[in-house]
């Protein structure tokens, strides 16, 4: 996580969030372009403050762009798939894409289990889906929003 992402403090629970924008950065991570399929991955960072455990399937993760614009948070599945078709991969030796996947799936946030005092921290990419599913090319005003805490969270990201 850069020293520069963004965070927010809510007491028993701490987000730090940073986009990868550059071809560079998803290309050293996952060898693939994403931004060509339209996927922008975000770090992000979730710390544990103290207190009961906070129950992350029922947070939800929103983005939006500075002229308002929704993108949708999909999952892993769903965004190989899309990196597969952009970059135009029909035919492959199987066990290439399960490694692939494997990889991939390596660096996704869990979103489904509790996070704990005990676990403390939790690291991951989220990705989310272009609006028109079109080239992610320098997107401005981004802004994540955690909802279904006491209060909503935002984190300007960029």
């Amino acid at each position: 996580m850069p020293a520069s992402a963004a965070n927010v403090n809510v007491g028993s629970i701490s987000f730090r969030a940073a986009p990868l924008l550059t071809d560079e950065e998803t290309q050293e991570l996952f060898e693939s372009n994403l931004q060509l399929a339209g996927l922008l991955p975000v770090r992000l960072e979730m710390l544990h403050n103290g207190g009961e455990a906070i129950e992350v399937k029922k947070l939800r993760l929103r983005l939006h762009d500075g002229a308002g614009t929704e993108w949708k948070l999909i999952p892993a599945k769903k965004a190989i798939s899309r990196i597969l078709d952009a970059n135009g991969i029909s035919l492959y030796n199987p066990n290439s894409r399960k490694t692939f996947e494997k990889e991939f799936r390596a660096y996704d946030f869990d979103l489904k289990t509790p996070l704990t005092q005990a676990e403390g921290k939790r690291q991951g990419l989220i990705i989310f889906l272009a609006p028109q599913k079109q080239p992610v090319s320098s997107p401005q005003g981004l802004v994540l929003t955690v909802e279904g805490l006491a209060q909503p969270v935002s984190l300007k990201l960029n």
